[in-house]
């Protein structure tokens, strides 16, 4: 049957189911035989079932696509944008830096005498990182750990749980173990992951070389200082007055560890604990070194790759002179046995330039003790003990000073023109001011007293009218012996290069109505002006006070260093005394107290200097503290006079008057200084 083409829209596409098939274009036709409703039925299921199979596809191809991303975008940014950092993990797993401590510098006196020297020792340290992350494996390892150290269970885990933070650094649990045990442990290190033996330096302290004939010469060779003494060769080590002066090395606590961890510190490291160990820790360090290593899984060392060598720290040379130093100790010493007392400072230093000789605090402490950790029970005895051996009484301990304050206060007068040379006043006795009697020393008084008769007696009188005043006679008043203090270094600190200076304390009278709720009254300026009532000095402000006097009016910076040496590059810095006050007083009203102080040697209360190979001036001091102890004794000088090289300041806490048991001290002293510096 055909069909007229023209029954059909030419713009339409069909397919017909039947007999027959038809499909065209504009052009062409196919037909086959069907009805116009079966055409229609059948053309719209074919076209909706064509559409759903294509959906389905491009949906699965979407999905497969999207995946594909995902992995190509992950792998993009794990290999290319984090490649680096991964690279650097996984070498870090199989290098590691080892940090290679520098040998830490050597302190000497000014003479070249070595003090310190550093001798190797074995430490047991763990890396956190590498140890087992279970409990049970844990234990095992604290278990060993406590048969090689002998240390209580709690005390190794606090250490580890201490340092839990630093994972990659080696965490010391003890230190000078035994060449044996050291050598046992790093024979069983296998079985012991995240332990090593660590060889490193202990830091020693030689009281007195120069009986062994060790003098060195050259601070830049230290060839020999591996022969240098050791514990088991030296009978007399540091346990008194240098060991305030050089202080001791510890290892870092955490919470110094917090601070210095930034500044290139490690958990293992030691440092600077106090004295010129602290203070010049910069120098004494060093720089440290680095070993780059090869290690296994469990974190042993199989190879080193590569080396970078430290640099050791650099040499100090002190002011102190050891022998004075060692003198002073023994004739301190002596006077303490003698009077059955404790405790006591004495400083010698050198007026022309604030260096310090020597520096006495006693009683001291050896600081070998703390040389690679103090045990608790060594270090609770030295907590425990009363009369504070780790306390550095010349410099940090305040002290009423007595009349060894008289000659700043006659001074002060002398420079606001309240007295002149001449000027006198007399002694009878004392003073009253209403129901209230100030005395002197000497019952009946000293007469007519001037400025110098008043230094070499001591006459309190003529200072409690210099300082308060009395009838007419108008005196300093608080404010102004305040203020000539000061221009004398006290009340603040002096700037020695120790730490734990103390300022002492000037009282005023707002000072006493906030604390005390009492209003100043006379009598407080006249027990100011004798070195009484609450005004607090450290035994080293007196001695710079004396040397200021000595020099004609200079105030210094006291100091323990002279140079640095540096041992790579040879360079040797000097260190330039430094002044804190000068041109503050008329050099002729200096010249009057210093004539007073002389005066006290030919005639006074320091007679017992007048025998001296060479003329010296000085000034004693008793001071009162309690109603129930001994007075502090006082004694401070100069010699020779004419041209001042020494000063010498003594101190004895509840020693009596200073004429009798600080004074002696002083002249022994003299006496062998006159051979010594010949």
């Amino acid at each position: 049957m055909e069909i007229d083409p023209y029954l059909i829209n030419p713009k339409q596409k069909i397919n017909l189911k039947g007999k027959y098939k038809l499909s065209w274009t504009e052009d062409n036709l196919f037909t086959e035989k069907n009805s116009e409703n079966e055409v229609n039925n059948s053309g719209s299921s074919y076209l909706g079932s064509s559409f759903s199979g294509s959906k389905k596809t491009f949906l699965f191809l979407l999905f497969v696509v999207f995946c594909f991303s995902i992995i190509l975008g992950r792998g993009f940014f794990l290999q290319i944008l984090l490649g680096d950092n991964y690279r650097v993990r996984a070498e870090n797993n199989r290098q590691k830096i080892i940090p290679v401590p520098s040998e830490r510098g050597f302190i000497f006196d000014r003479n070249n005498v070595q003090l310190t020297q550093n001798v190797p020792n074995f430490s047991l340290s763990v890396i956190p990182k590498n140890l087992p992350k279970n409990q049970e494996d844990l234990n095992k390892i604290i278990e060993k750990l406590i048969s090689i150290t002998d240390q209580d269970k709690k005390e190794i885990s606090d250490i580890i749980e201490k340092y839990k933070d630093y994972q990659q650094d080696s965490i010391i649990i003890t230190e000078d173990i035994p060449y044996e045990s050291a050598l046992k442990t790093q024979i069983a290190n296998t079985d012991l992951p995240g332990i090593s033996i660590q060889l490193g330096s202990k830091r020693l302290y030689i009281l007195d070389p120069t009986e062994k004939g060790i003098n060195t010469t050259s601070t830049n060779d230290t060839s020999n200082n591996a022969d240098f003494l050791h514990p088991e060769d030296n009978q007399k080590y540091i346990n008194n007055s240098l060991s305030h002066i050089l202080g001791y090395v510890g290892k870092l606590s955490p919470q110094e560890l917090d601070t210095y961890y930034k500044k290139g510190y490690f958990p293992s490291d030691s440092i600077g604990k106090t004295g010129i160990e602290k203070n010049y820790e910069i120098y004494l360090r060093g720089t440290y070194g680095e070993k780059k290593i090869e290690v296994n899984a469990q974190g042993k060392e199989q190879q080193n790759l590569a080396e970078k060598e430290p640099i050791a720290g650099s040499n100090l040379i002190l002011t102190i002179d050891a022998n004075i130093q060692n003198k002073l100790e023994e004739l301190v010493n002596q006077k303490l046995q003698e009077i059955n007392k404790d405790r006591a400072s004495a400083i010698v230093l050198d007026p022309r330039s604030g260096e310090i000789l020597a520096l006495v605090s006693y009683p001291g402490f050896d600081n070998n003790d703390f040389s690679g950790g103090i045990t608790k029970d060594n270090y609770n005895k030295y907590l425990n003990d009363s009369d504070e051996p780790l306390f550095n009484r010349a410099i940090s301990g305040n002290f009423p000073s007595g009349s060894v304050i008289k000659p700043v206060m006659a001074l002060a007068a002398l420079q606001e023109k309240i007295i002149n040379p001449n000027t006198s006043f007399l002694s009878t006795g004392g003073l009253r001011v209403a129901e209230w009697f100030f005395p002197d020393w000497q019952v009946g008084g000293h007469g007519m007293t001037n400025v110098q008769k008043s230094l070499a007696l001591s006459v309190n009188t003529f200072y409690y009218y210099i300082g308060g005043g009395y009838g007419n006679f108008v005196g300093l008043g608080v404010d102004k012996i305040n203020e000539y203090l000061k221009y004398f270094g006290f009340g603040k600190m002096l700037g020695i290069d120790l730490p734990a200076e103390s300022s002492g304390f000037l009282p005023t009278p707002q000072w006493k109505q906030r604390v005390k709720k009492e209003p100043w009254y006379i009598g407080d300026t006249y027990n100011y002006s004798i070195g009484q009532g609450d005004f607090l000095t450290t035994p080293l402000q007196i001695a710079s006070m004396t040397a200021t006097i000595a020099n004609g009016g200079t105030l210094y910076v006291p100091h323990t260093l002279k140079q640095i040496v540096n041992l790579e590059t040879g360079r040797v810095t000097d260190i330039k005394s430094e002044v804190l006050n000068q041109n503050f007083i008329d050099p002729a009203n200096i010249n009057t107290v210093r004539l007073g102080m002389k005066d006290c040697v030919s005639y006074g209360s320091c007679h017992r200097l007048s025998t001296l190979p060479f003329t010296s001036a000085g000034k004693t001091g008793t001071a009162q503290w309690s109603k129930t102890k001994d007075t502090h004794a006082w004694f401070t000088s100069f010699a020779p006079f004419e041209n001042p090289e020494i000063v010498v300041t003594i101190l004895i806490e509840e020693g009596g008057e200073g004429g009798i048991n600080a004074e002696p001290i002083a002249d022994a002293f003299y006496r062998w200084w006159a051979l010594y510096k010949k």
